[in-house]
């Protein structure tokens, strides 16, 4: 049987069902992947023959299709998503990696410590990003540190050991930065509390936790222990100075999840705003690059999925400026035309076009960069110089009829133009149309 008539018999066993379906080459590679709310619909629409370019050339290279059968168009998506990333094919969109990003970590040992990373090694600790920002990392670390006094050593702090005096306190201790549990002077219990309100407040629930410290400070005046009490008093200061620099959208607004997209060619960025509590608590543009033609609201179903599992969203409401392809479990879709939400979606909306004109300026710049390189590379071989010119002057001499000789010099420094340090000359020990001496 050959490759085609093997399609076509696999097209007519195809089920009704929701599923994802894989696309295979004469290697065995798979060369797409997708997900269909109907896979023999879906699937027997690649070979209807009104296909653009891109997808010919992919139905033309595809002798086998394998399909998996799923519960509901969700699974479906999310198995999409997963299996995407596991194999990359060749004509799928791709999503841009966020590895170089930072997170911040709350490691998963006795006494957790709190920093920002870019490693997220599975170990059972608990990350919370990615940031696209450092600044905001290092903000909210300084916040973290400004209300805690927390350990930063890599110490092995177990109860046999602290119980065996195997270690001594630092400086942190000294200057108040840490309550040196590694001697005692600290329980567990007490340090783990204050990682629960840490955990609350990278989450975006400020609220939350003022709530809870109102509640102890109210406890120790009753319990006349003032200067406990005014310490916690202080937190909650920095807190609600901390929470008045951020974006406060609404009182009437509490969890959401805002999404808005604008396409240039085959990419199509995405910008997510995450809101608690009335307050934008995480920006994150996500860059698309399309391989076939896929439709904006396909593109924006990935994206939605994608980005709610990276930040691990339980919102029950996304802000959307057209409603996706596929509908997630308790989730409700929300399509804005006036009020606060449609100010998120226009937000969103800038945000996500600002960041494609920035990837455009970046391109422009990569290309600028390269092609100078490449002049470069031509001018060092042409004159047979050891290594690439860094600074090139050019003169060029003119003059009228052999009177008012005049000379003038440009620069290139590493192959652009070095405005600042291009001269004019006035020659006045010259005379007559003589270049030479002009030089």
């Amino acid at each position: 049987m050959s490759a085609r008539e093997d399609i076509k018999s696999t097209l007519s066993g195809l089920p009704d069902n929701p599923g994802v379906y894989q696309f295979f080459d004469s290697s065995g590679k798979i060369i797409y992947i997708g997900k269909a709310k109907n896979l023999k619909k879906r699937v027997s629409s690649y070979f209807s023959g009104n296909q653009s370019g891109k997808t010919t050339v992919m139905i033309n290279k595809a002798v086998a299709i394998r399909h998996f059968v799923v519960d509901t168009e969700s699974d479906a998506l999310l198995l999409e998503n997963n299996l995407i990333k596991k194999y990359q094919p060749r004509y799928n969109i791709l999503l841009k990696d966020d590895k170089t990003f930072p997170w911040i970590c709350i490691k998963n040992e006795v006494f957790p410590r709190v920093f920002s990373t870019r490693n997220v090694i599975r170990d059972g600790s608990h990350y919370f990003g990615p940031y696209t920002s450092g600044l905001m990392v290092k903000t909210l670390l300084t916040l973290i540190r400004q209300l805690y006094k927390l350990r930063t050593c890599n110490y092995n702090l177990t109860e046999q050991n602290i119980a065996a005096g195997k270690f001594k306190a630092c400086l942190e201790y000294h200057i108040g930065n840490c309550k040196a549990p590694c001697i005692g002077l600290q329980t567990e219990q007490e340090y783990n509390e204050t990682i629960v309100e840490i955990r609350d407040i990278l989450k975006g629930n400020l609220l939350s936790v003022t709530g809870q410290l109102k509640g102890k400070m109210n406890l120790f005046a009753r319990e006349l222990r003032f200067e406990e009490a005014q310490m916690i008093k202080e937190k909650i200061d920095i807190l609600m100075k901390f929470r008045s620099r951020s974006a406060v959208v609404s009182n009437t607004i509490k969890n959401i999840d805002v999404f808005a997209c604008s396409q240039e060619a085959d990419r199509f960025y995405v910008n997510y705003l995450k809101v608690v509590e009335g307050a934008v608590v995480q920006a994150f543009t996500l860059e698309m690059r399309t391989r076939l033609d896929e439709d904006k609201e396909s593109l924006l179903g990935l994206a939605v999925a994608e980005i709610r599992q990276r930040y691990t969203s339980d919102s029950p409401e996304v802000i959307v400026p057209f409603k996706p392809d596929i509908q997630l479990d308790k989730v409700k879709y929300t399509v804005p035309r006036m009020g606060d939400k449609q100010k998120l979606l226009e937000l969103a909306e800038r945000n996500a076009i600002y960041y494609k004109l920035e990837q455009k300026r970046k391109q422009t710049e990569h290309k600028q960069v390269t092609r100078t390189g490449r002049n470069l590379e031509k001018v060092k071989n042409d004159l047979h110089m050891p290594a690439l010119p860094a600074h090139i002057e050019c003169f060029d001499n003119s003059n009228i009829m052999g009177t008012n000789p005049v000379a003038a010099c440009v620069v290139f420094r590493n192959g652009l133009p070095s405005k600042k340090d291009y001269r004019h000359f006035n020659i006045k020990t010259v005379t007559g149309p003589d270049d030479f001496s002009s030089m």
